[in-house]
């Protein structure tokens, strides 16, 4: 397994990417597995889990870090209502091409997941499949009700700290617009769901049953919509992070998903038991 780290430019900055390379596997011959962080997340806060993946598949992976996150440059301009859909698109955009990746799976967490929903949206012809993990496409009292104790939590320390580990002097600027973005009463209305139904590539749908930041609803939203085939893997106990509360679980439905994406395409076999 080898990994590199390297820069790549996008509208506004630099972002940081991480490559992480089976032995035998070729970026540009191959899907490729890219990973879309949450709301506050970075490439660090996945751990291990996309270099696990990876190993399970035999599919190299791409890990980044969007403007304003981690080791990326700031974000340029200020968010303007359209959550997710001008600069993380774009972002997205600008990793694939500059990568050569002609074939994405693309699998997002949270705030990632949307992307990645939204992208699929946008480029129907382009991702091979969507892997979208606790992702939201409307507003939920439980939602926002999470943030808010987030806040509480952020303001008090302890939160703060751990996420300047990832974020370093972009940690206040960042967690300030994730709070002010959903909790804003412009935002209230927020929905993507009239976006779904340009979704034609297959899609999983992973989510804690016990996730603070979402009920089943946004699940079976994003199923009923979608115009590709959809299906869903619901986890007893789980909170917002599956991959790392079920890692085991959630690990084996996302390679299972990706066996059979690749076998529709006449990719190399990834065993599907």
């Amino acid at each position: 397994m080898e990994e590199q780290t390297f820069q790549v430019d996008a509208e506004g900055g630099a972002l940081r990417v991480l490559l992480i390379q089976p032995e035998g596997a070729l970026l540009e011959q191959a899907p490729c597995l890219v990973f879309l962080h949450e709301g506050l997340g970075s490439i660090g806060q996945w751990r291990d889990f996309p270099r696990e993946l990876a190993r399970a598949t035999g599919l190299c992976a791409l890990v980044f870090d969007r403007p304003g996150f981690g080791g990326s440059g700031p974000l340029q301009r200020p968010r303007d209502g359209r959550y997710l859909q001008r600069e993380d698109v774009g972002s997205l955009g600008a990793v694939l091409d500059g990568c050569r990746i002609a074939s994405p799976i693309l699998i997002g967490h949270s705030d990632g997941g949307t992307l990645a929903l939204l992208y699929a949206a946008q480029f129907p012809d382009r991702p091979l499949g969507v892997i979208a993990e606790a992702a939201h496409v409307f507003v939920e009292e439980l939602t926002l009700a999470g943030i808010r104790s987030a806040q509480r939590d952020y303001d008090a320390g302890p939160l703060r700290k751990g996420l300047a580990r990832y974020h370093g002097g972009q940690t206040e600027s960042m967690f300030r617009r994730w709070v002010d973005d959903w909790l804003s009463p412009e935002f209230a209305c927020w929905s993507v769901e009239d976006r779904l139904g340009a979704i034609s590539c297959p899609v999983l749908v992973l989510q804690g049953e016990a996730d603070p930041y979402g009920s089943r609803d946004q699940v079976d939203s994003i199923c009923r919509r979608v115009s590709g085939p959809a299906q869903s893997v619901l986890i007893p106990g789980c909170g917002h992070a599956p991959h790392q509360q079920a890692a085991g679980e959630v690990l084996e439905a996302m390679r299972r998903f990706i066996a059979g994406l690749c076998q529709k395409e006449g990719s190399a076999a990834i065993p599907m038991a």
